[in-house]
């Protein structure tokens, strides 16, 4: 729940308990491209079980790039409706323009969306000046908590780069959050040293120099691409929140264990795009994650496959999994890469 704002008294990080380890969510495809509701909602239950804190629909994971307007509603409303206020449901509404991102915003405001989060247009370079006109614009169209999303290696503009720019968006009246995907984590440690005591900040924080900024400086919680770390970072935040350091370092080390070896420092992915990466990496362990959509292709080499199952095995997720039984795995055991020729995934540390 959230109070909406009223003139004067504008929304802030109080008005919203949003933290700890969100997905952003893949959204899965059928081999032959359409939408697959069924294994979308077998996703969602897999989320709940897992007992994240929260779920990011339609971001850059969820492939909104290749979705019709149509669809992108259809992700929303099947998000709504199966999560059922278990935890937050963000919505993604990026789009190349105001008109574009508010028609979305306004439907996943009547379908019963938790807030809603946008980059700035991609492609389009915006300045300063245009980026605040945007937010504005945008996060004022709705009564919804909005989170700003700095994604600089997705659209090219690196709000954090331009001084004073992420206090003026932390100042709009629906803005409760911002997730900082900056690439230089000095860069993030300013966002959050500048308007965590104003709204929520969704940075890297899942390992041992996170831990520290998070008990110290301030810090919310991670978005992550699809979310298959989830054994490790979702105790990681429950330990945090308990104020167990000791439990918190083992978890983090786990959980670096596995994202260091599929995501590069820049959140390429090591073995292919991101998010072919990320569906590879999900179809291996028997999740339901689906197929890539173009102009995104699968990861298929055999080599690449036994390269990410071997990350997956070492880093002891596919163990850790195995010990959570039905819970871990909505669509089966975990797979051969045999099994799995057209593939698609993973990026691991706070992309949406």
């Amino acid at each position: 729940m959230f109070l909406a704002p009223t003139p004067g008294n504008p929304m802030d990080r109080d008005d919203v308990t949003w933290h700890g380890y969100w997905p952003a969510a893949p959204t899965p495809f059928t081999a032959d491209g359409a939408l697959d509701e069924g294994a979308w909602r077998a996703l969602l239950r897999l989320y709940a079980a897992q007992g994240v804190h929260g779920v990011l629909v339609n971001g850059s994971t969820g492939e909104w790039f290749s979705q019709t307007p149509a669809e992108r509603r259809r992700v929303t409303e099947i998000a709504v409706r199966e999560v059922a206020g278990r935890f937050p449901v963000v919505v993604g509404v990026t789009a190349y323009t105001p008109g574009e991102a508010i028609d979305l915003a306004r439907h996943a405001a009547e379908t019963g969306a938790d807030g809603l989060l946008a980059t700035p247009p991609p492609y389009v370079h915006p300045g300063p000046e245009e980026i605040v006109a945007f937010y504005d614009r945008v996060g004022s169209a709705t009564d919804l908590p909005f989170m700003v999303y700095n994604w600089p290696r997705g659209v090219a503009v690196d709000i954090s780069a331009h001084p004073g720019l992420t206090e003026r968006l932390a100042d709009l009246d629906n803005v409760v959050a911002i997730k900082d995907s900056t690439g230089d984590w000095l860069r993030m440690l300013g966002t959050v040293e500048a308007v965590c005591d104003r709204v929520r900040v969704f940075g890297s924080f899942l390992h041992r120099r996170g831990l520290a900024v998070l008990l110290g400086l301030g810090g919310d919680g991670n978005i992550d691409g699809g979310g298959v770390g989830a054994p490790f970072a979702v105790p990681y935040y429950e330990a945090v929140a308990a104020g167990d350091r000791e439990s918190a370092r083992a978890w983090a080390d786990r959980y670096a264990g596995l994202s260091g070896r599929l995501v590069a420092p820049d959140y390429s992915g090591v073995h292919g795009s991101p998010i072919a990466q990320l569906k590879a990496a999900m179809s291996l362990l028997g999740q339901p994650g689906g197929h890539v959509r173009p102009p995104l292709l699968p990861v298929s080499d055999p080599g690449t496959l036994r390269a990410i199952r071997t990350v997956l095995e070492e880093s002891g997720l596919v163990a850790a999994l195995e010990e959570s039984g039905p819970v871990a795995r909505e669509s089966g055991p975990v797979a051969s890469e045999a099994a799995t020729p057209d593939a698609g995934a993973g990026r691991e540390e706070t992309r949406a």
